[in-house]
């Protein structure tokens, strides 16, 4: 029999990005060149090289391939253990590992330097190794590979909102805030990028004639996609929520003031979770909860309570692939004249015939085409 082949270390090539905007001394390391990572802490196999704010790389011993985007860096797992984070605030995070401890961590700033185009580096729901100091602290020496997320852009980068969910619950209100469905949309195309499975639940629908949500819970019904109608208020809806969420990884997402921390506290209030009301002069919701939480649920699985958001623009997805996004446009799309039609301003445009002909929405097809602008704030908002 032939020996176990081992997997491969690499060495890949990493930009390594300074936390000090002044230009450091060249010809040696210094402090400000590790960026408060002590020399004796810096493993032999990663090493600083080059001169100059613009030239500096790091050697990191890897596996997974040699796609920056795949790095899995080769630690001492002996002495780390696995974990999952359950918050995060700047450079720290709380982490909880598989025996229910939970540590304060900081993340290793070669975690932050391959981390490149993200905001975070670490973000909650997270699946780390980690290396306890003490026992209260550790720190994160390794992220691994994500499945399951939920970002948005955010000042030109990446804004990881949560990693490793099963589906995301897409918390609108039916009033106090209005419904947004420009804003379902979006996060629509978020889940979708970011292989989720969404969920649209109106919350708040004892507010509103029954008969009034009818129109948009037909037409994202329609479409195929899973609606809710409950009231935290009231208790509505709680039996099918509880459904939903049971054993599964849940991110829920949505504006200020929809209701997702009530909705958490009614399927487990012993989390006891704090809420507010909406401003009274601005219809507006407050931001009651300040960053993505999760919480372990007694009957199985995790929810993760995020921050509101009022802007969502759309990160890496482009121009071309914004028309699979819209699962109604697919029947059409093979009858426009020109294979890379944008259904914008083209003749002879399935799409937008569809539209004359109230075969799709207008109301989605007004959501593309603000997409496909670029167009981040609904005046409506």
């Amino acid at each position: 029999m032939g020996k176990k082949k081992k997997n491969k270390a690499n060495k890949v090539r990493v930009q390594f990005r300074k936390n000090r905007g002044s230009r450091s001394r060249q010809n040696r390391i210094s402090e400000e060149q590790l960026a408060s990572e002590n020399i004796e802490d810096l493993a032999s196999e990663e090493r600083v090289s080059g001169k100059g704010a613009l030239s500096r790389y790091r050697t990191v011993k890897s596996v997974g391939g040699e796609d920056e985007n795949d790095l899995q860096r080769v630690v001492d797992e002996s002495v780390c253990e696995p974990a999952r984070i359950l918050s995060t605030a700047g450079l720290n995070s709380l982490a909880r590992t598989e025996s229910g401890r939970d540590y304060e961590c900081t993340v290793r700033q070669v975690v932050r330097t391959v981390s490149r185009e993200n905001r975070n580096a670490v973000v909650t729901g997270d699946h780390v190794l980690i290396q306890p100091i003490n026992e209260e602290q550790a720190v994160v020496e390794r992220v691994e590979p994500r499945y399951g997320t939920l970002s948005r852009q955010s000042g030109g980068r990446e804004h990881l909102i949560v990693a490793n969910v099963d589906q995301a619950l897409i918390v609108v209100s039916a009033d106090e805030p209005p419904l947004k469905p420009n804003l379902i949309d979006r996060f629509l195309v978020s889940a979708g990028k970011g292989d989720v499975t969404p969920i649209v639940c109106i919350n708040k629908a004892d507010l509103v004639d029954p008969s009034d949500l009818q129109p948009i819970v037909g037409l994202y019904a329609q479409l195929g996609y899973r609606v809710l109608q409950c009231s935290g208020a009231k208790g509505w809806g709680l039996d099918v929520l509880r459904r939903i969420l049971k054993d599964k990884q849940t991110v829920l997402a949505g504006q200020s003031g929809v209701g997702k921390s009530t909705l958490i506290n009614r399927v487990q209030p012993d989390l006891n979770l704090e809420t507010s009301h909406i401003s009274e002069w601005s219809s507006k919701g407050r931001h009651t909860t300040r960053r993505a939480v999760m919480y372990p649920l007694a009957m199985g699985g995790a929810v993760v309570d995020t921050p509101g958001i009022r802007q969502m623009a759309l990160w890496d997805v482009v121009q071309e692939e914004v028309e699979g996004f819209f699962v109604e446009f697919r029947p059409f799309v093979p009858l426009c004249q020109f294979p890379d039609c944008s259904h914008t301003h083209e003749e002879k445009c399935g799409v937008k015939q569809a539209v004359i002909a109230e075969l799709v929405s207008h109301q989605r097809y007004d959501s593309y085409l603000k997409i496909l602008s670029d167009e981040q704030f609904d005046p409506e908002w």
